[in-house]
């Protein structure tokens, strides 16, 4: 008789995590980053979203109150107060106009979108997921009683959920061209607060897709804060160059106001998203979920 005990029984596949973690396994987890996404989506009945950018370093006027009323207190105390705080704690206060209006204007798409008739949530209100101007969009939706995503990044310091998101549409990529493309797929309607590198890029990101007709559908663009944009950008430098037409100029627009930009959206989403012939009323009859990109 064999005394040879047994050896012990290996893992499955999927449950190997030095193998789902290495190289080898990198597709399974870009896969992963699609069809966990995607389950959630169907299960919740998300049809389609407006996509709030902006940067992640903006405070709401409270705290950059208290944050300024803090810098000036101390100024007037000691001198040895750095003048740069002041500087800083200003900016700050004077930036929180942008969180507020993100706020303002998310408040008011939810409030209209949460009415519109169906089983599947309509526009709902998608951003990043962290501080800052995420914050705000998914603050005002949650004040309207609404749903909001959150596609948060792993980053080397992480970026934490901000508290305002609905738990049960947080998600958390790896993959930033995963995450880019859940924002892209599902979005009827961008909306770019000011920001920094992370806001230009997808922004300009979405604006090739738009140029070059890679989404099967129409995409309402609206830059927000005209000052800050023409202060940072020449684009009417790139159309006299030769860079881009004068019809690229189109593809977006600008808004001062929470009001100005409702107003767009409002009318924009109702032309191309609600006028048309109404989906079945069954799940496998969402097209922003199911169909395949081409």
């Amino acid at each position: 008789m064999n005394s040879n005990p047994l050896p012990p029984m290996p893992p499955l596949a999927y449950e190997n995590k030095s193998f789902i973690d290495s190289p080898d396994g990198r597709i399974l987890r870009i896969l992963s980053e699609y069809e966990e996404p995607l389950a959630r989506f169907r299960h919740l009945q998300i049809q389609d979203t407006v996509v709030f950018f902006g940067s992640a370093r903006y405070s709401s006027r409270e705290v950059a109150a208290a944050r300024l009323a803090a810098a000036q207190s101390t100024t007037n105390i000691s001198t040895a107060s750095p003048p740069t705080e002041l500087r800083a704690a200003e900016a700050a206060f004077e930036m929180s106009a942008y969180y507020e209006d993100a706020r303002r204007l998310a408040h008011m798409l939810t409030s209209w979108s949460s009415g519109i008739n169906g089983r599947r949530h309509r526009f709902v209100v998608t951003t990043g997921g962290g501080p800052g101007i995420m914050e705000a969009a998914n603050r005002g939706a949650r004040e309207a009683g609404g749903l909001s995503i959150g596609l948060n990044i792993r980053l080397p310091h992480e970026q934490n959920p901000n508290p305002y998101t609905t738990p049960d549409l947080c998600f958390n990529f790896h993959y930033f061209f995963m995450r880019k493309y859940w924002f892209a797929y599902l979005a009827k309607a961008l909306v770019v607060f000011p920001g920094g590198f992370g806001t230009f890029d997808e922004l300009f990101e979405m604006l090739t897709l738009a140029q070059t007709h890679k989404l099967a559908k129409k995409l309402l663009i609206v830059i927000y804060g005209s000052k800050y944009w023409n202060e940072a950008l020449n684009l009417q430098k790139l159309v006299d160059s030769g860079s881009i037409s004068a019809d690229d100029l189109n593809l977006f627009r600008f808004a001062d106001t929470p009001e100005e930009a409702y107003a767009h959206l409002h009318d924009g989403l109702t032309k191309y998203h609600l006028s048309g012939k109404p989906l079945a009323d069954s799940t496998e009859a969402m097209p922003e979920i199911t169909k395949t990109l081409p």
